[in-house]
């Protein structure tokens, strides 16, 4: 039925703008409930009872709404009432005993359809916990549909990830031939927020393997043995879901240098770590496929970096051109835009990481929602609006690369860093 009320349509739109107001919802549902909308309002009072399912207000209203279905002028079943006792005296107020005639479980059953249940009912494992049997800890990705292609630019990380890791995998009878070994792993490195995860997950999504991201959270445990059972148990899903890449997220949070660390907790996860990629025989992590990412690489320990384990290493830079007009794009799209050079931002952008290009975006939007607030206008977001982004957005790299600096100039041994060093002579930063 449509609204005949002007005040009905108001608190719809007031309602729809602010979803979590029960107060203003249960408003609504009593007018459409005096306008003999019934079903409208048990809608809002069942979206109400979703917030507040306590609420006394709410439920009182759910009666009314219910009871409604009976027809007007039926007499009440049931004796004749009995003859008004004398009256006695007044009584201190007390609160209402609450109303247990109503069957909310037939309401329920009338409002099932309108929202979905609260709670996920499921068989629970028969020892009694809460996962079922069999389990697993570890969320699995199933694989994606991110592809290389997907990751805009950043052709040179294409090109060293199709020689050092995806073209051996494409081609089992070349590398039979050839003898090439798939053991090791990939550590990507680089600056924050330059798309190290999004990488890796283009990776997994080439390969056609699910995804098991990890972090130092999901490993270390306050308990003893604990955090080396949590590192074994991960390998082990991931060598049941084969094929799988195994992202480590800040490895150098779960494989930092033990030389630096004092806790004898650390340093066996450290130990767990190296034994796992190691794995028990040749054949024991056969499609298992391990990459890692890190801002600080000289951090992690050097057990790590020996040939078999992260012995292939990817220098992750800021987004060049092609990549940034890929992220602008990407974050501008869907928002109101109007008259946008992204030609021009590409210029004035460069060295600017994605996470800084996504910040770029939100704070043109934000200047335009608020400017549209003040006038009571709406209004596009147009180019002024991301150029005076871009000019108050300063590249959060720039700490990273003077770092980066001394360790390129004073410890590069064996040519470790030879990519962050040619990278930063071409950028006149060394």
């Amino acid at each position: 039925m449509p609204d005949v009320s002007p005040l009905i349509q108001s608190l719809r739109a007031a309602v729809e703008a602010a979803p979590a107001d029960v107060p203003l919802r249960l408003h609504l549902a009593g007018m459409l409930l005096d306008a003999g909308q019934q079903d409208d309002a048990v809608t809002q009072v069942a979206v109400a009872l979703q917030h507040a399912p306590g609420d006394s207000q709410a439920k009182a209203l759910m009666t009314r709404a219910m009871s409604m279905d009976s027809p007007a002028g039926t007499p009440p079943s049931g004796p004749p009432p009995a003859p008004a006792a004398p009256a006695a005296p007044a009584a201190p107020p007390t609160e209402p005993a609450p109303d247990t005639s109503f069957n909310w479980g037939a309401a329920a059953d009338q409002v099932k359809d309108v929202l979905p249940p609260r709670f996920v009912e499921g068989p629970l494992a028969t020892d009694g916990g809460g996962d079922p049997e069999g389990a697993s800890a570890w969320d699995v990705d199933v694989p994606g549909t991110v592809r290389l292609a997907d990751v805009g630019g950043m052709q040179e990380v294409k090109d060293r990830l199709e020689a050092a890791f995806l073209a051996p995998l494409r081609n089992p009878e070349l590398r039979k031939l050839y003898g090439k070994s798939l053991r090791g792993g990939l550590l990507l490195y680089g600056p924050p927020g330059c798309g190290k995860t999004f990488v890796a997950r283009a990776v997994a999504g080439e390969l056609g393997a699910s995804f098991l991201s990890v972090s130092v959270n999901d490993v270390l445990d306050m308990w003893i043995g604990n955090s080396e059972r949590n590192m074994h148990e991960l390998f082990e899903t991931a060598r049941r879901q084969a094929p799988c890449v195994v992202f480590l997220d800040e490895l150098d949070a779960l494989g930092g240098k033990r030389s630096r660390t004092q806790s004898a907790g650390l340093r066996n996860t450290v130990n767990q770590l190296l034994t796992e990629l190691d794995g028990i025989d040749a054949a024991a992590n056969e499609g298992v496929f391990v990459l890692a990412a890190t801002n600080v690489p000289w951090d992690v320990d050097i057990a790590l970096r020996r040939p078999g384990r992260f012995d292939r290493t990817l220098l992750v830079l800021p987004p060049d051109a092609p990549a940034r007009e890929t992220i602008l794009r990407y974050h501008l799209c869907g928002r109101p835009i109007e008259k946008v050079d992204l030609g021009k931002l590409v210029k004035l952008t460069d060295g600017l990481s994605g996470a800084d290009l996504a910040h770029l975006c939100e704070s043109a939007a934000e200047t335009a929602l608020l400017d549209s607030v003040r006038t009571g206008v709406v209004r596009m977001i147009g180019m002024k609006d991301m150029l005076d982004a871009a000019k108050q957005t300063v590249p959060s790299t720039e700490p990273w690369f003077a770092s980066a600096r001394n360790v390129a100039m004073y410890a590069n041994d064996g040519g470790m860093y030879d990519d962050l060093v040619a990278y930063l002579k071409k950028r006149r930063k060394l």
